[in-house]
């Protein structure tokens, strides 16, 4: 049997209860990130620096207090739905994103240091719509 803290056993309790924790595919737990950015839109978040220039290994490592990533993790329903840390390696597992969509999202280079949650929840939302536009796309020209 594994011990539980009170907090972590009403946000388990809440889950069940609420019947929540399907977040079974990418793009509802994408969009569940996005929604979570959305509800502070001006909070500032911390920004990853340099990820493309991270060794690959030191990279899955990355994190930041208050970054988008730690909005994610801080929500008891990812972390329900099998999300185990705010760091970049993790993010990138959960969420089935590539470097360089992650990148798009956390990096820097993008916003500079620090970002808005509002900006940082669009770029979530446009990892959803690039996958529906591919896919139309593929529909039209494969057969």
């Amino acid at each position: 049997m594994k011990h539980q803290t009170p907090h972590e056993l009403q946000s388990v309790a809440v889950i069940d209860r609420l019947g929540l924790i399907p977040l079974a595919t990418r793009a509802e737990r994408i969009e569940r990130w996005a929604e979570l950015l959305d509800r502070s839109p001006l909070r500032c978040l911390a920004a990853l620096t340099g990820t493309e220039y991270v060794d690959p290994d030191v990279r899955e490592r990355v994190r930041a207090d208050g970054s988008a990533l730690s909005v994610a993790f801080a929500d008891p329903l990812l972390r329900a739905a099998g999300l185990r840390s705010d760091t970049y390696g993790e993010a990138k597992r959960f969420f089935e994103l590539s470097d360089w969509q992650l990148h798009d999202v956390v990096c820097s280079c993008h916003a500079g240091t620090t970002m808005k949650a509002s900006w940082a929840a669009a770029r979530v939302r446009r990892l959803i719509s690039a996958n529906r536009f591919f896919a139309w796309l593929r529909s039209r020209f494969v057969h």
